[in-house]
């Protein structure tokens, strides 16, 4: 769209408000909202001011003036408002002269855009893609509570085994699913199909593609809804409007949504597994016949990259301590950092196809609380460090491994590497290893420095808590 189709749009469709939504360092939207007749075609030019000092990762007091500027291609009115509202995703700006305000370096979608353009100018290939499968859990109600005396969590669902005793207020009906048993299973016990099938047609209708929804293994209410792959900014976009759209349709009906990759003790954790691939000229470059798995001597060294780089990426697509209650070896987490065809017991997965089209390779250990435009944007720097390197995963005991990796003697397994163990593990990792994401300038070390200090500010607030678990094992020592 132009700027004069969206304020046509706008006005076809009676809008009042125009919502301006922009990206914080961690991968939350951000929102204010303006009388639709401030916007003019010259906003997408000019911007709107904001305090950027007030956003996480962004600007101090004394240089917080910001301002967003509004894509007109992210168009779309807010289907949640009661008073019709368009919105815009924006990139966000120092303020200057016309034609000379600055982009700022910690905006993610920036970073994105940078990624995209380092691609076309490396002669590698022109397109990037990221299919990225966000598991989530809809829950009928959450409570926490964290104070100097106080420390709590307690999560409940109605599909859940624990409430096939519950004796309420309502009579107790019984098909409730058994713990890891969530995959597939029909109604009854899947009591979450209309609301899936109304979070996919809004998805639809809003235009982003899906190709399938269903209950995910996790019994308590695990979910995935998988969207159609898309160029690398795109793709960051309609991550952040999928995750918009799954949380306030459940909200609608009355229940929460939560991305947390580990929510729940004992079941499945919530991964974003991405599938990636690289196409020039219109053609794929990831395919070969003859290559293991169907795949080309580039791909392979994709993937060296990312197998190589594994530990730095973690700290951007594993980026919480909660993500670490997931992946843990032992368990079925793909914390191994090897490849294989068609096996989930890998970090490295390449999906079994003969179409050349459809060959690409599945990167395992993120979870859908990294920032989407970071994490698509630091597998796209390290697959062309892999590359533009040459390295050949094999040389590097990275695989092929097409055994269970999970069912590996322990001897076997420390000849293989694995994903770090904790947050702090994967920030050291990064400060230790970022000089390739730093190529063409695609991120700085200003926004490095900044992430690994806002993610080990996370980490300490953690730490220094009692959990109760520790009351159960250490109160009567």
């Amino acid at each position: 769209m132009t700027p004069e189709d969206v304020l046509q749009f706008a006005r076809e469709r009676g809008a009042k408000l125009v919502d301006l939504k922009f990206v914080d360092v961690p991968g939350t939207w951000q929102h204010f909202s303006v009388p639709l007749h401030e916007l003019k075609t010259e906003t997408f030019v000019e911007g709107v001011p904001f305090d950027g000092s007030s956003v996480r990762g962004f600007q101090t007091i004394n240089e917080s003036d910001m301002l967003v500027i509004p894509d007109p291609d992210t168009a779309i009115m807010d289907p949640f408002t009661s008073v019709p509202t368009l919105s815009l995703v924006c990139n966000v700006a120092h303020p200057g002269p016309v034609g000379s305000k600055k982009p700022y370096s910690r905006d993610p979608r920036y970073i994105a855009k940078k990624a995209e353009e380092y691609l076309r100018s490396s002669g590698i290939a022109d397109t990037c893609y990221f299919g990225p499968e966000a598991e989530f859990y809809i829950l009928d109600d959450v409570r926490y509570k964290s104070t100097d005396n106080i420390q709590y969590v307690e999560v409940d669902s109605n599909e859940a085994a624990w409430n096939t005793g519950r004796n309420g207020g309502t009579p107790n009906l019984g098909h409730r699913m058994r713990v890891k048993e969530g995959y597939f299973p029909v109604a009854p016990n899947d009591t979450l199909q209309d609301i899936r099938a109304e979070m996919t047609l809004m998805l639809e209708e809003l235009g982003i593609p899906v190709e399938a929804q269903h209950h995910e293994v996790g019994a308590a209410g695990q979910a995935e809804i998988d969207i159609r792959f898309n160029t690398l900014t795109k793709t960051g976009d309609n991550i952040l409007l999928y995750k918009y759209v799954v949380k306030n349709t459940a909200r609608r009906h009355g229940k929460t949504v939560t991305f947390m990759p580990k929510p729940i003790f004992g079941d499945n954790g919530s991964g974003m597994h991405t599938h990636q691939s690289l196409w020039k000229e219109g053609k794929p470059l990831f395919y070969d016949p003859d290559g293991y798995a169907g795949i080309s001597k580039l791909a392979r060294s994709y993937i060296g990259g990312l197998l190589m780089h594994a530990a730095a990426i973690l700290a951007i697509a594993a980026p919480t301590t909660n993500s670490y209650k997931r992946l843990v070896p032992g368990f079925e987490a793909p914390v191994n950092l090897v490849f294989s065809k068609g096996n989930r017991s890998a970090a490295v997965r390449i999906p079994l196809t003969d179409n050349p089209a459809a060959k690409r390779i599945e990167f395992r250990p993120p979870d859908p609380t990294a920032n989407p435009y970071l994490l698509f944007s630091a597998l796209l720097m390290a697959g062309l460090d892999g590359i533009r390197r040459e390295i050949e995963p094999s040389d590097h005991c990275f695989g092929p491994v097409d055994q269970d990796l999970y069912h590996m003697s322990r001897e076997e397994l420390s000849k293989r590497r694995s994903v770090p163990g904790s947050l702090d593990e994967s920030l050291a990792a990064l400060e230790s290893d970022y000089e390739f994401l730093l190529e063409g300038g695609v991120f700085t070390r200003d926004l490095i420095e900044h992430y690994v200090d806002l993610k080990r500010a996370q980490a300490d607030e953690v730490r220094l808590r009692p959990v109760p678990i520790e009351f159960a094992l250490y109160y009567d020592a």
